[in-house]
């Protein structure tokens, strides 16, 4: 029977190629790092989300070794049947400390944790309310639920006012947002969408997956000293916590036990696996003492090669306050062409194209490391220069 589709699917195939978005693979041989190799080829990467640089580390090696001895390689089952080991009791404990939450429940990833999320504490008769430009497990997550969804314009709050006021009857109301937009690299009006939020009686949840690690003063991302006017908050040790997987949603005690009892995402899949659980653990442990102080390193090395880029000429998205630099082309063609030539220069970086990003407004997301050094950001920039005209 599938022949009858063969060709259709081939055709949408060379569709695909031909405007620029195929999506190859690059297939790591070896660790993660600012230093590469994919193909045989030795390449500086700037394209990953190992923003501490903790992602190849020893350190964390050790901690998830330990994580096996003590606690074996998996629980093989769901957490409410034979899957939760002490070490997720510990976990939830110490992200509820880190981030100043009342509960918190780990998930396989944070795609899981924002899948799980909506329908499980959203209603027929609730409204929620999405930034356009939010991740794709929100809007996956979202689709999921039966709550009338209104999407205000990014991070308009006149848009977003407008549509609580349309939503005044709704029994419970939700705004989900972002903490920083994967995309573009700019960070939510977090404290505006706590005031709208308060003035209009709804629950504030916060994606905080790039900036978790990142951003405040601690690391505790947007949410950084705003815990006690968010209700939700989600992330991931897959980025600067970690680099392996993992994720949690922490928030209010209601909420969370809620999702305890009823998140499919939690009832149905095997509970996190015990070496990425316990280095996560390590890292919230240790992070005060220990990986504050590569938050300034990251800062400086993102402010040092934005500066370097803008002095080129290219045009950068974001704020300039995360380590997310997207370089706007704007043509898929051109951004796919110009991250291959950049391949070819030794510098591996991703064009981003429709349907990750809107049509015409494809860039090459440029992300930064805490452990990148300045030698490696110059021939970078050498490699962007030479390439520029692509």
């Amino acid at each position: 029977m599938f022949n009858n589709y063969q060709q259709q699917f081939q055709e949408e195939l060379k569709e695909i190629k031909d405007s620029g978005m195929w999506k190859d693979v690059g297939v790591l041989e070896g660790k993660q790092g600012t230093e590469v190799k994919i193909g045989g080829k030795a390449l500086l990467n700037f394209c990953a989300n190992n923003y501490l640089g903790l992602a190849g580390s020893e350190e964390l090696a050790r901690a998830a070794k330990e994580g096996i001895d003590k606690h074996g390689f998996g629980e093989a089952s769901v957490r409410f049947i034979v899957g939760t080991s002490t070490i997720h009791i510990d976990l939830e404990k110490e992200i509820c400390k880190f981030f100043g939450t009342e509960e918190a429940i780990t998930y396989t990833s944070c795609f899981d944790a924002n899948t799980g999320l909506f329908e499980t504490i959203l209603k027929e008769g609730d409204a929620v309310f999405s930034d356009e430009l939010n991740h794709a497990s929100i809007i996956d997550g979202i689709r999921l639920c039966k709550a009338e969804r209104f999407r205000y314009k990014h991070s308009d709050m006149e848009d977003l006012a407008g549509q609580l006021e349309l939503a005044s009857d709704k029994r419970r109301k939700l705004i989900a947002t972002d903490g920083v937009f994967s995309m573009d690299g700019d960070t939510a009006k977090l404290g505006q969408i706590c005031d709208l939020a308060e003035k209009y009686n709804a629950m504030v949840m916060v994606d905080g997956s790039h900036a978790s690690g990142v951003l405040g003063k601690k690391g505790r991302g947007t949410v950084e000293g705003l815990m006690d006017r968010v209700d939700i908050v989600t992330s991931t040790f897959g980025k600067a916590l970690g680099g392996a997987g993992g994720g949690f949603t922490a928030g209010r005690k209601e909420i969370i036990q809620v999702l305890h009892q009823r998140s499919r995402t939690a009832l149905f899949s095997n509970s996190l696996a015990p070496v990425i659980a316990n280095a996560a653990l390590y890292v919230l442990q240790n992070f005060d003492a220990k990986f504050t102080k590569l938050k300034q390193q990251l800062k400086d090395n993102t402010d040092y090669f934005r500066s370097g880029m803008e002095k080129l000429g290219f045009t950068l998205g974001g704020d300039g306050k995360h380590p997310i630099t997207p370089v706007m082309l704007m043509e898929e063609k051109r951004a796919s062409e110009m991250a291959a030539a950049l391949f070819g220069e030794g510098i591996y970086v991703r064009g981003f194209t429709y349907p990750v990003v809107p049509k015409g407004k494809a860039r090459i997301r440029v992300q930064i490391s805490a452990a990148h050094t300045k030698e490696q950001m110059d021939k970078a920039l050498r490699a962007f220069e030479k390439v520029k005209h692509t």
